[in-house]
């Protein structure tokens, strides 16, 4: 059964534009050379919750557990908090449309 990896996390301040690039350039092909497929992306602009929330899909919950132990998401998500505080993230059944 597919599952939902949800991520949530808050740009950097004065890092906003490289954030966006290495998201752009770096984030969404290496998580999608890992196998996940990305669904979803929000952007909250106020209130006090994660400032992004993204979602990505993967076939089965086994998958997903070697793809989170493998260096490459490792070394991907490393990568991502030059830009990033408080990432964090749980799985969840995927079903359509947004999920929190």
């Amino acid at each position: 059964m597919a599952v939902k990896l949800i991520m949530s996390w808050d740009i950097l301040p004065g890092r906003e534009q490289e954030y966006f690039e290495f998201v752009v350039r770096e984030w969404v092909p290496g998580i999608q050379r890992l196998g996940l497929e990305p669904t979803d992306a929000w952007f909250t602009m106020y209130g006090n919750h994660p400032q992004i929330i993204a979602g990505a899909q993967i076939d089965d919950r086994q998958d997903l557990n070697i793809l989170l132990d493998s260096t490459e998401w490792l070394a991907l998500t490393e990568r991502l908090l030059n830009f990033v505080t408080d990432f964090s993230y749980k799985v969840v059944q995927a079903r359509k449309g947004f999920q929190m």
